[in-house]
């Protein structure tokens, strides 16, 4: 007799699991048990880098390994009396709340691994040995430590399927469904702490250089749009170079600085975004030019092109 379509992916959801779960053996008990011990000798490198580098990777570990693989094996093993997995997949879409840390902590960690590759020999060494193993499958460890990142989706797309395969009088369907809509709420979590930990570097980076000016610096702040543009001095009929930085709630002003010492600009106005009006300068000695008038002052500028400047009006 053919086995059931649904019968098959829950059987290839357990296949990846135990596959999975001695991916997460060897990177918490293998490559992060040898370099701690390592570690503690103090001839590689600090404990604390260490436990930077695999971040939460034991928790997950022993949630799949004494948790999560057991139930999985225990119901495929009494699938054909009782045929459902989506109950013991509820009971596990809250733990992979877990994974956000990790996901979070992921560049990061390969950042490290490389710094400290190239300052310490014997870290790397260690690396190198552990690597040589059979058990590493001529794979490296920034290789197996991208495993969880994509273990999420992975359960995402097989339960999709699972949905998908089975019978509508399944007894499994309520609860298959239900399970799919929290993994699929905690991939969102995941991607949304990722977006949000890369939103907040960039505006960091945006911040030093403009000289961490503490009336500036505000975690909420969105970055729009930045770029030169060219200020028009009725006064004398010239331009001068100065460059913008708009935000969701104010323009910025700046004058890149000559001696590049910290901060790239100097911050000369800032105008509030609300009651701000802007419009196109119709200017046959300064093409491409438009008004900013704020509560502040009202800026005469000029952009390199009708589509640049278009593009700041918008």
């Amino acid at each position: 007799m053919q086995e059931p379509e649904e019968k098959k992916i829950a059987l290839e959801l357990l296949e990846t699991e135990q596959a999975y779960v001695s991916r997460l053996h060897l990177l918490d008990q293998v490559f992060y048990t040898e370099l701690m011990k390592e570690a503690k000798t103090g001839k590689t490198v600090p404990e604390e880098v260490v436990k930077m580098i695999f971040s939460n990777i034991s928790s997950i570990y022993q949630f799949h390994a004494e948790f999560f693989l057991p139930e999985l094996q225990r119901r495929m093993e009494d699938w054909d009396c009782n045929p459902r997995i989506g109950d013991v997949i509820q009971k596990l879409a809250p733990f992979l709340k877990m994974y956000g840390e990790y996901v979070k902590n992921f560049d990061k960690a390969v950042e490290l691994i490389t710094a400290w590759s190239e300052k310490s020999p014997p870290f790397q060494e260690l690396i190198a040995d552990i690597q040589k193993r059979k058990v590493c499958a001529n794979l490296t460890l920034q290789h197996h430590m991208l495993e969880p990142v994509q273990r999420i989706p992975r359960y995402e797309l097989l339960l999709k399927d699972y949905v998908r395969k089975l019978p509508p009088q399944s007894p499994d369907r309520g609860d298959a469904e239900r399970a799919l809509e929290m993994i699929f709420m905690v991939a969102k979590h995941s991607n949304a702490a990722i977006a949000e930990m890369e939103r907040l570097q960039n505006l960091w980076v945006v911040y030093q250089r403009l000289g961490l000016e503490d009336d500036i610096v505000d975690p909420s702040n969105e970055l729009i749009k930045e770029g030169p543009i060219q200020k028009i001095s009725t006064r004398n009929n010239s331009t001068s170079e100065k460059y913008l930085f708009l935000f969701n709630n104010m323009l910025l002003y700046c004058v890149p600085k000559v001696i590049q010492v910290g901060a790239e600009f100097q911050v000369h106005l800032r105008i509030d975004v609300e009651g701000m009006k802007v419009r196109e300068l119709k200017d046959t000695e300064f093409p491409h030019t438009f008004l900013v008038s704020g509560k502040q002052r009202t800026l005469e500028l000029q952009a390199r092109s009708g589509e640049e400047m278009n593009a700041w009006i918008k």
